[in-house]
């Protein structure tokens, strides 16, 4: 008995001193149980909206400021021109445009009706149809507030108008984050995987030893998951478009340069766990846990970003992910080109070169 006692206090001796095994024990189901508790929800907070007021009376300013007022949404801007809406939208910031029509107090007086047009991006149809629906909430319950003494009640008429995907098909959502994920499990996750099993077999050292240069090397493995991420790529696109009838509104020549940025930052983002990485299990495991529930959770794939709490909004900056879901759904279902998205760009070519930088510097500290 005091042997097997003496066993189990080394396996605790073991387990303790192990700092990954500790953190993975209980590191991860904290972290999981943060993620899955406050990113996953339907409901929206303070999404940004526009407002395009024709009338400009006591009452749509009432209006206004009851939504405004609400931990819902925050008013963006006010606009002037109805021509203007596609324009912000394209921007990619504002989610919703409320458009009050002409003389609104005057015919809700006169006629006891008057019209409110919600204009929702549909590129991501879950939050349109909650967005449309939380307005619809506030102006219900406006009404009940100033119908209470009045003999012949008014009825203020809100219309939904859904831009870039008017019948709402979930594809449009699904098909950007699938392509991400894709790539993203193709590119960082193979590779670090690739590269750490060099390592546990010892062919790594080897290879280093060779007339072959170390960059050569690293660009030797990683070259065909470029190749391969890229068919994908292709793959996607091909059956987004021929089996789910998805419109790729923009330029297909800057759909791939982007595509391949992409690849380049998952392959950096991949060597990089390789360098940190010991063995193929604790790249799977970093791939997996630091990659994927991100990608999922953080990228704006499902669920939006806006409604999440702060700290949570500010990880998602530094998740790629984030970045090229933006991009991807601006060029196929908005149409726009450089001109918009030139700062999502600029971010992930920083985050490639940083992935780069931070990756040879350690590659050279491990194996050199």
């Amino acid at each position: 008995m005091k042997r097997f006692i003496g066993f189990i206090k080394k396996e605790f001796y073991h387990i303790f001193r192990d700092r990954r095994s500790l953190f993975i024990l209980f590191g991860m189901p904290i972290a999981q149980i943060m993620l899955f508790g406050f990113a996953i929800t339907n409901e929206i907070n303070n999404v940004d909206i526009a407002i395009l007021d024709h009338s400009k009376d006591a009452t749509t300013e009432e209006i206004i400021n009851k939504i405004s007022a609400s931990k819902y949404f925050s008013i963006h801007q006010f606009m002037d021109r109805e021509a203007d809406v596609e324009t912000i939208f394209k921007k990619g910031k504002v989610k919703a445009v409320l458009n009050f029509e002409k003389d609104f107090s005057k015919k809700l007086i006169r006629d006891h009706k008057a019209t409110i047009q919600i204009i929702t991006d549909a590129t991501d149809p879950n939050t349109a149809n909650t967005i449309s629906n939380y307005v619809n909430a506030i102006l219900i319950q406006y009404q009940k507030d100033w119908n209470k003494d009045i003999t012949i009640a008014y009825q203020i008429i809100p219309r939904t108008r859904m831009v870039y995907n008017p019948e709402l098909k979930s594809v449009y959502m699904f098909v950007p984050g699938v392509m991400t994920i894709i790539l993203m499990l193709v590119s960082a996750m193979m590779t670090s995987i690739s590269i750490t099993k060099e390592k546990e077999l010892g062919t790594m050292e080897i290879l280093l030893v060779s007339p072959i240069k170390p960059i050569q090397v690293i660009v030797g493995k990683v070259f065909p998951y470029i190749f391969l991420s890229v068919i994908n790529a292709i793959v996607i696109v091909v059956l987004s478009i021929f089996i789910f009838k998805m419109p790729v509104q923009g330029s297909l020549f800057l759909l791939a340069m982007e595509s391949i940025l992409f690849i380049i930052s998952a392959l950096a983002l991949g060597i990089l766990i390789s360098t940190i990485s010991a063995t193929q299990q604790t790249a799977m495991m970093i791939s997996l846990m630091g990659l994927m529930l991100p990608v999922i959770l953080l990228s704006g794939f499902i669920f939006p970003i806006s409604s999440m709490p702060l700290p949570l909004q500010m990880i998602s900056n530094i998740i790629p992910a984030k970045w090229f879901i933006i991009i991807i759904k601006g060029i196929m279902l908005k149409g726009v080109g450089l001109q918009y998205l030139w700062k999502e760009t600029l971010i992930l070519v920083g985050m490639t070169i940083f992935f780069i930088a931070l990756s040879v510097k350690k590659y050279k500290i491990r194996l050199e």
